[in-house]
């Protein structure tokens, strides 16, 4: 199937078989190897990828599906010779241990603050009508559909605590 997408701020024009996942077209077909295939079953969240804004388990997802979206992976959040925030954060607090869940962890971590700005509160909330507090508890919550097999969660919760806001 023919589809245009936009990933990283660069159209894309493909022929993609319409079985093709948007985890593999960004790996196998964009060279965008950022993106993990821990266990290829959206329970992980190393694939991890912002759709229009959105984080969403792109091994999940089949590319054919996103004619016309907006796609960001790890490569499309910092630029050349300079780290987004939340990179830069991650290397500060050694919140990437092996490494191989980061890319999904500060994509999850990038829309998570948005949503948090937006005032959408999460299952730990004090209340659904104040701004969320960026709390541990609350990064936490919000960020436990990304697993890290190095256990650095104290550390990824230092690092989005400071760019967030939250404690210091």
């Amino acid at each position: 199937m023919h589809l245009t997408l936009t990933v990283n701020g660069t159209e894309h024009a493909l022929d993609l078989d319409p079985r093709t996942s948007l985890l593999d077209m960004l790996r196998d077909h964009l060279d965008l190897t950022g993106s993990k295939k821990g266990c290829d079953h959206g329970q992980c969240g190393a694939c991890t990828v912002l759709l229009n804004g959105r984080r969403i388990n792109s091994c999940l997802s089949l590319a054919v599906m996103h004619e016309g979206d907006e796609i960001t992976t790890i490569e499309g959040l910092g630029e050349e010779g300079k780290l987004s925030p939340l990179q830069a954060a991650f290397v500060a607090h050694d919140g990437y241990q092996c490494g191989y869940c980061t890319p999904g962890q500060i994509c999850s971590a990038t829309a998570m603050l948005g949503e948090v700005e937006a005032g959408w509160p999460s299952h730990v909330s004090d209340n659904l009508e104040d701004q969320p507090q960026l709390t541990d508890a609350e990064i936490s919550e919000r960020m436990s559909g990304n697993l890290c097999r190095c256990s650095a969660y104290p550390n990824i919760v230092d690092a989005i605590s400071e760019v967030g806001g939250g404690r210091k």
